[in-house]
């Protein structure tokens, strides 16, 4: 029997319950840092030492974390959906709890990128990148994440995920970034949706909504009941 496919949109929201920082706090910081002076080509030009400690401090949080329910549930919903993960955040917590098919948009920490093409990806032994660490091309690595006024390599292969939605799952994202929140309308007007969230984030042009107003962890709890009607 073909499963029907549930495609989730994670976001921030989901991670912040296993204790990790939302990415821009309402101040614009991250951990007390500018995200400009941390998360862009720029910052990394000018200094790159800053950037590799801030990343590596981030990692060393995201290993320290365990994914939460939500995590669980959605890895469980794989024994009677086809459930593909598409996910903001660059921490590998879904992937932890079991999640099978999870595309990253915005990289993954855990792995390191050359600075100099970004196709060499490497995993990383331990929880740093040192700088003396190079790529095969001899230029310094860097963290596989996906800076300001970088392109988002995966968008176009989440949009064609969202495309084939029988359900689509919004989980814990403001859907403030782009273009990252433009994937909400690749979903097929006829497919349910759910939005879970504190602060359900307002989307003009949708249809078939369902709003969740819980967090991460009570929200999956009751999407459970309505996929299984």
């Amino acid at each position: 029997m073909i499963k029907r496919k549930v495609v989730v949109l994670t976001g921030a929201g989901i991670s912040a319950e296993s204790g990790l920082k939302t990415f821009r706090d309402a101040d614009g910081l991250w951990e007390g840092y500018d995200v400009m002076e941390v998360a862009t080509p720029e910052a990394w030009l000018r200094n790159p030492e800053l950037v590799q400690r801030f990343y590596n401090e981030r990692r060393k949080q995201v290993l320290a974390a365990t994914p939460n329910a939500a995590h669980f549930a959605l890895a469980a919903l794989q024994e009677e959906f086809d459930v593909e993960i598409i996910t903001q955040n660059i921490d590998d917590l879904h992937e932890r709890a079991g999640s099978k098919k999870v595309t990253h948009l915005h990289g993954v920490i855990t792995y390191a990128q050359s600075s100099k093409n970004a196709s060499l990806i490497y995993p990383i032994e331990g929880d740093e990148i040192k700088m003396t660490d190079v790529c095969e091309l001899g230029s310094p690595l860097r963290p596989h994440v996906v800076w300001f006024g970088e392109a988002v390599p995966m968008i176009e292969i989440a949009a064609k995920i969202c495309a084939k939605a029988d359900f689509f799952v919004l989980i814990g994202t403001s859907l403030a970034v782009y273009p990252a929140a433009g994937l909400v309308h690749y979903v097929r007007s006829k497919t349910p949706k759910f939005i879970i969230d504190p602060k359900i984030p307002e989307i003009g042009g949708l249809s078939n909504v369902t709003k969740i107003s819980k967090s991460a962890t009570e929200g999956v709890r009751d999407l459970l009941n309505y996929l299984k009607f």
